[in-house]
């Protein structure tokens, strides 16, 4: 199976209409989006059929699809349970901007699942992917949990005890092995039921880390964490600790159907860094 390659926007640091145009001058064939920042926001298409019927035709003209929409609200996710009726209902907006795209599936962070599910922070998270679940369903979508801040075992059990169709799983592989320092190529056949969006990224894990310190509740700002200890590095695809051949592979041999979306968060020329990952995908 070829999967189609594709660009996370936001990594090109383009304008939107200029970043949809980098991606099909880069040969890429999808485009996620975000819309919770920069000009693709809910707030900005929310009352206007022309802006998106002109979105509509340039990603038409283009030949490009969005795989995915991040709604990634950021700072401590969903673990905050007086911040959550807001954000569970900007995520709506969201998922209701997507499906006027015809996309389905709305990345997102919940938060560091804890270990113990009878944790009051366990129980919070477990509240608010319910509920996410109960919108993607009535807009017929998915809301994805990226990958990274628990080991793919601990996100299993948490979707099955979540119980919904509507919340699915974006598998970001770099995430794992930078935090976790999980096998990414184990965790697709964990996670195998789950997952509706990928992301093509790099990385290396340089010290044992504990992934509160990094998506965790109190966790500081992420930039100056890393300057003070480098606990992990994102690097370009093929340089770093996923092995893509039997990622890919093992893609293949679950059925997944959707794009490899190339995200990348560094670096002084991430359309060279994409350029050349997107070139590498595609020898695989």
């Amino acid at each position: 199976m070829r999967f189609p390659v594709g660009i996370m926007a936001d990594s090109l640091r383009l304008p939107l209409y200029a970043s949809l145009m980098k991606a099909h001058e880069l040969g890429a064939e999808t485009v996620q989006l975000t819309a919770v920042s920069g000009e693709f926001t809910y707030e900005n298409y929310a009352s206007t059929d022309v802006g998106r019927m002109e979105l509509r035709g340039l990603l038409s003209r283009l030949g490009l699809r969005i795989s995915a929409v991040c709604g990634d609200f950021g700072g401590k996710g969903f673990m905050i349970p007086e911040d959550n009726p807001a954000r569970i209902e900007a995520s709506r907006k969201v998922m209701e901007l997507a499906g006027t795209f015809d996309c389905p599936v709305v990345t997102t962070h919940v938060g560091a699942i804890p270990r113990d599910p009878s944790s009051t922070r366990y129980r919070v998270l477990l509240d608010a992917a319910k509920r996410l679940g109960e919108i993607a369903e009535r807009y017929g979508g998915a809301f994805a949990i990226e990958t990274g801040p628990e080991e793919p075992e601990r996100l299993k059990a948490f979707l099955d005890e979540v119980g919904s169709p509507g919340v699915k799983v974006n598998y970001d592989p770099a995430n794992l092995v930078m935090v976790t320092h999980s096998d990414p190529v184990k965790g697709v056949y964990t996670l195998r039921d789950h997952i509706v969006h990928v992301h093509a990224k790099d990385g290396v894990n340089l010290l044992p880390c504990d992934p509160e310190l990094i998506y965790g509740p109190d966790a500081p700002e992420i930039t100056g964490l890393l300057d003070k200890t480098p606990y992990f590095r994102e690097t370009p695809l093929g340089e770093g600790e996923v092995d893509f051949p039997r990622w890919i592979a093992a893609l293949e041999e679950i059925g997944y159907q959707n794009a490899l979306t190339i995200e990348r968060e560094v670096g002084p020329d991430p359309a060279g860094d994409i350029a050349k990952a997107i070139g590498y995908l595609r020898s695989l």
